[in-house]
């Protein structure tokens, strides 16, 4: 099997990624962002036997020597290192640019340079706006409302660029909203796990209106391996999304149902978006990606919605993981 990088691989997604990969038997290097604790993130709480499988390398995706010197030997760049939280992104733009933007170039040259056989660059279904039609289809139109989104669209556009003009390898994947364990609670539904997990009756969310397509992650991790894995994929891209919608309030109601407990929602100011930022409805066609490979979710519908969140409160209520946040801080 091939050596692949996993960019980001310290984070949420990226860390399933990585375990996602070991299972299919592929030798991988884990880019984590260089820290002076040598923290590895989530690859920090594998058992010592998945650790020792994993090659890491600590860098900075923004830094050009460091991404083409971690890109060497590694026939596969899964990419998803990026700044995700949209609040900061109202805070800190220009951040986004450098990280979101230029990190992606720095992939897309160094790709280009070493003449690897595939780049599956990560979008996000924020790239969309608010749906025009539904179930969003790869034609929608994009409308960025959030510098967060501005920086997503410019960076596909970079790599289909490149796709174009050099012929370099790339696939981009816009998966629509991961969830899972591990998951920051910055995020809305482990933000509404960790609430209520603490022994909260009344917790607070922003808005509870818009509708969101939610997709446990290993559905996401599959999504990334299957896209690497077709000679189809090149050059397209390609919505990773569950085809199921469901608004936040009555996600906030199923969590609570699953976790037989009481619940009232406050509506807390600090967690609204600007009116015309926020994305009042996302609902993704995954018909490309099925018919481009192998790959079918194992938590579609309702029903596989309600056993992804159980997998997920299960891991919150393991007092050894809930004790790694701190539902009663808002963070951005």
């Amino acid at each position: 099997m091939p050596k692949v990088l996993v960019t980001g691989a310290d984070g949420f997604i990226g860390s399933h990624l990585v375990e996602a990969l070991l299972r299919h038997g592929y030798e991988v290097k884990a880019f984590c962002l260089y820290n002076s604790q040598g923290s590895l993130g989530w690859i920090d709480t594998f058992s010592d036997a998945i650790k020792k499988e994993v090659d890491c390398f600590l860098g900075d995706i923004r830094d050009p020597n460091c991404v083409k010197e971690a890109m060497k030997g590694c026939e596969v760049i899964y990419h998803l290192a990026a700044l995700i939280s949209i609040p900061y992104s109202y805070l800190a733009p220009d951040s986004y640019i450098e990280t979101n933007i230029k990190g992606s170039f720095n992939i897309f040259q160094s790709a280009r340079d070493l003449d690897v056989k595939k780049v599956i660059h990560t979008s996000t279904s924020e790239t969309y706006g608010t749906a025009q039609f539904v179930p969003i289809t790869e034609n929608h139109p994009l409308n960025a409302q959030s510098p967060y989104a501005a920086s997503k669209i410019a960076a596909d556009q970079l790599a289909l660029s490149y796709f174009r003009s050099f012929q370099t390898p790339i696939s981009i994947l816009r998966p629509f909203n991961t969830y899972g364990p591990r998951q920051s609670q910055r995020a809305v539904i482990s933000t509404i796990i960790g609430q209520l997990a603490s022994g909260k009756k009344e917790i607070n969310l922003g808005s509870t209106y818009p509708t969101r397509d939610f997709n446990f992650v290993s559905d996401t991790c599959e999504a990334f391996i299957a896209s690497a894995e077709s000679s189809k994929t090149i050059g397209k891209t390609i919505n990773s999304a569950s085809n199921f919608e469901i608004s936040i309030k009555e996600t906030a109601e199923l969590i609570a149902e699953i976790m037989n407990t009481d619940l009232k929602i406050h509506e807390d100011k600090k967690r609204l978006r600007p009116e015309n930022s926020e994305v009042y409805r996302l609902f993704g066609d995954n018909t490309l990606l099925k018919d481009l490979t192998n790959w079918n979710p194992s938590f579609s519908g309702k029903e596989g919605f309600k056993k992804g969140l159980k997998k997920t409160i299960d891991w919150f209520l393991n007092k050894k993981h809930l004790n790694l946040y701190n539902p009663e801080k808002y963070s951005i």
